[in-house]
């Protein structure tokens, strides 16, 4: 028998092993979210979703052996059919859109992925320029980083959070499931460098584990006052990138960009020709919708080395009213 999420700490055990077993998706710690409804399998196998509408919308795959990942999905999806729902997802990796579309699913590439190889990564030559002033224009300004624990700065923390929230303007709201959060009974596996200035926090960043053949971590959440200065975020990362390094870690993954990275040539023979169209208008026209071009900016930044395409998913047939939904329970609209 499978179960879906409960209140039990059991539960929640059995997901965070499933991701820390079986994910090879790098943004796979997402999946542990508050909020993120959790289907388990019978074998302890995980898929998380969310509901909108009639449509249970999945975030990445089956978290799961290969030999079990077909029978999970099929579990699942007699879930949601018992229940009047259709299954959509967001950020399946390659390996997932093969086995959605074999179980009859319409994919599409809706954007990539991007990761540094930590062994091979230097600031160092002209290529690097740029991104060294900039993070020598924050240093100089006094700027302090330190890694730290979200309970001793949750205060400083929500301070940036609200700073930030007030620039973007009252009628942003926060991205959801596709990023990650601080706080929760997860925290305690993330990591947290928080940038001060004068004894002020002013900016931050937070790293998720990432499991599987890419092992490391996660650039997840990020925010900064808009006051802090040029450079601050850059400063941050560096920080982090060099504690990260002296451990050993392999990868520093920047996560999925929405909208970027779009290529015939990485497309299923299952994809639907309106919702390409669809997305590449949103690739063109879509800033307004979700600041992909900023994102990407940021992270070509540090020289990505990796960039993985990630894919929707739609069960039966493809359809912009489940491309809505999505937008809808990620918040991006």
């Amino acid at each position: 028998m499978s179960r879906v999420r409960d209140t039990s700490q059991e539960s929640a055990a059995a997901a965070l092993a499933a991701v820390q077993r079986y994910a090879d998706n790098p943004s796979a710690f997402l999946a542990l979210n508050t909020g993120n409804e959790l289907f388990l399998g019978s074998g302890g196998e995980l898929i998380a979703y969310r509901e909108a509408g009639r449509f249970f919308v999945q975030f990445g795959g089956v978290f799961g052996p290969e030999d079990r990942q077909e029978a999970v999905l099929r579990e699942f999806r007699k879930y949601a059919r018992e229940r009047r729902r259709t299954i959509t997802g967001i950020q399946l990796q390659r390996a997932d859109a093969e086995l959605y579309e074999a179980a009859g699913f319409v994919l599409n590439q809706v954007g990539s992925s991007y990761a540094v190889h930590l062994p091979e990564f230097t600031l160092r030559g002209p290529r690097f320029m740029k991104l060294r002033n900039k993070i020598s224009r924050a240093t100089r300004s006094g700027l302090d980083v330190r890694e730290v624990a979200f309970t001793d700065h949750r205060a400083g923390i929500e301070e940036i959070d609200a700073a930030w929230l007030r620039a973007k303007g009252r009628h942003v709201k926060e991205i959801e499931f596709l990023v990650g959060e601080i706080g929760g009974p997860a925290q305690r596996y993330r990591r947290l460098f928080l940038g001060m200035l004068d004894g002020r926090p002013v900016a931050y960043i937070s790293y998720s584990p990432a499991y599987g053949t890419r092992p490391g971590w996660l650039h997840d959440l990020s925010r900064r006052r808009p006051d802090a200065g040029p450079g601050v975020m850059e400063a941050v990362n560096a920080a982090a990138i060099q504690a990260f390094s002296r451990e050993g870690a392999e990868w520093l993954h920047f996560g999925f960009t929405p909208f970027t990275g779009l290529d015939a040539s990485r497309e299923l023979a299952s994809r639907s020709a309106l919702t390409g169209k669809f997305l590449r208008f949103l690739a063109e026209k879509g800033e307004a919708v979700y600041p992909a071009g900023s994102q990407l900016a940021y992270k070509e930044k540090w020289g990505p080395q990796l960039v993985l395409p990630e894919y929707l998913a739609f069960e039966g047939s493809a359809s912009l009213r489940a491309v809505w939904h999505i937008l809808r329970v990620t918040k991006s609209i």
